[in-house]
Parts: structure tokens; sequence; C-alpha cells
């Protein structure tokens, strides 16, 4: 089989080059002022950026991208819409499966990571015929954080980068998986949701599994809840999940702190039309779009 290996040298750096590029301006102000230092300092973090970004793409132009119509069926940028009933039946049997085989999270980040990529890149080798191999490393703060409150995690599709900003439990294979999907070049959210969860729902590994299906129940419930916060938990409870599974699934919508009240709708709003303009759906991608898509794929197989 093809191989191809994208080097990721950004996400060996102690400090993400995409924090370099923000942070400079400020350290070279205060630090420096307005001098030739202070200028180097900028020019020096521009100039990590922009080659640790250079070299990925010089080797990504030959990555093959999976054909989603004629590996599945479906377009996931336009499957057919799932019904309300479709989708309260898939929650009772997935609510079934994951009671029924719970599984603690207790794998380090760092080993839990470089399974899944294993996981991914052999599951996208499959389907394109080419092992794209890519960094495993995962970073715990970006500044990105920062600005987006509301999300889990980040990649940085020029540089590679991937951090995941807090312990998100069961979740976490799911979410790691979904930012490796945008380092290996699938930039659309709801690509990088399916092929995430398509790689870890058909492993050999339990802890993924349950995984993917706890991404694919989260989403479920948050459609039906109409993406309220209060309206999800309050369906947690009506729909029988066993407790240590009921408060992993609370931590994932709760209700907004003082900071994230006024931030996370400002900037929900900000992102989702970013995704609109480069030709995605919007932050719907992320929950309806992912699972009509598996829903769709389902119906057809």
């Amino acid at each position: 089989m093809e191989r191809l290996r994208i080097p990721n040298l950004a996400t060996y750096l102690p400090i993400a080059p995409s924090d370099m590029l923000l942070a400079a301006p400020v350290a070279a102000r205060v630090f420096f002022g307005a001098t030739p230092a202070g200028r180097a300092l900028q020019v020096g973090a521009l100039g990590i950026y922009a080659g640790s970004a250079a070299i990925d793409w010089a080797f990504r132009v030959d990555a093959k991208r999976v054909d989603f119509q004629s590996s599945f069926g479906v377009d996931p940028m336009t499957p057919p819409e799932a019904t309300a009933p479709e989708r309260r039946t898939d929650v009772e049997s997935l609510v079934e499966r994951v009671n029924a085989g719970y599984l603690p999270m207790a794998i380090p980040r760092r080993e839990l990571a470089e399974e899944v990529d294993r996981h991914l890149t052999d599951f996208l080798a499959e389907l394109t015929g080419q092992r794209l191999e890519t960094s495993a490393q995962v970073r715990n703060y970006m500044l990105a954080q920062i600005i987006f409150p509301f999300a889990l995690g980040a990649a940085d599709p020029l540089t590679g980068d991937v951090a995941i900003f807090k312990s998100v439990g069961i979740f976490e294979p799911h979410v790691i998986a979904h930012e490796f999907c945008h380092r290996k070049g699938y930039l659309k959210e709801v690509e990088a949701q399916v092929l995430a969860y398509l790689a870890l729902a058909g492993s050999d590994d339990p802890v993924l599994q349950q995984s993917a299906f706890c991404e694919r129940l989260d989403r479920q419930l948050f459609v039906l809840a109409d993406r309220d916060a209060e309206k999800y938990n309050e369906l947690l409870v009506e729909v029988g999940l066993r407790e240590e599974l009921r408060m992993a699934f609370e931590l994932r919508h709760p209700s907004a702190q003082t900071y994230a009240r006024f931030v996370t709708p400002i900037m929900k709003g900000a992102y989702d039309a970013r995704m609109k303009l480069t030709g995605q759906n919007g932050l719907s991608d992320y929950d309806e779009g992912f699972t009509n898509f598996l829903m769709a794929v389902e119906r057809s197989a």
C-alpha cells in the first residue's frame, strides 16, 4: 500500500506556532518596544508558523481523500433529513448499548492519542488505498481556548496543531479523532465527525467504540433538545442512562458561567458564519448533519 508521511513539525514544538504568532506583537511591545529586536521577534514567529505550514502543505498535496459518495452513497454536506421519531428510536438503541457496555476512561491521553491515530489511519487507508501517517501529538492548551470557550478542542489546519482543552472523559477518544481528521486534511466539521465516528465504531477497542456511540447519542439528544442545554439535561434524565454515563453527559452541555454566558453566543454566531462562508452548513454540521449522515448510510445499507 502507498504510504505518505506528513511531518507536522509544529506539533513537536513546546509552544504552538499559532500562539507564538498571536502573542509575538504583545511580547515584542512589552519587552522590546518599537525596536528592531521587537520587529525581529514578530518576524521570527511568523517565519516559524509559515515555515511549518508550508512544509506540511507540500506533503499534503499528495494525500488521497475519501470519496464519500462512492464509499457510502451519501454526501455528508447534503444528507437526507432524519425525522424526530427516527432520532428517538436511535436514542433508545444507543442508550441500551452504552448502558450494557459501560467502561470507565482510564487511558492516559498520550497513549490514547496514539491508539486513536492508529485506528483512524487504518480506517482511512482502507477507503483510499493510501496510508496517510501524521503526528499523534496533542497539546493541553492553545489561545483558541480563550476565544472559543464552548469548544472542547481545536486544530490548526495549516500547521496540524491539535489541542484538547479539558478532560471530557468517555468523549475524549472521539474528540481526539475529530481533531486528527483535521490534521489529515479534512477541514469540514461534518466530514471530521463522521470519519472519526466510523473509525472508532468500527475498531476492535470497546473504549473507542463506546466513545463513538456516546458522541452519536449526545448529538442526537442535542438535536432533539433544539440545542438548548436545559432541555438537553432534562432529556438525559428521561432516557434512562446509567448514573456514570449521565454524569459524563451532563458535563457536555453545562449551564454557561459568567464569562462564557456573554462570550459564547457571540463567538458561536461568528463561528457559525465562518463555517457557512467556507461552504459548510454551520454549527448544525456537528450534530444534525453528522447524525443525518450516519442514519442515511445505515438506511441505504
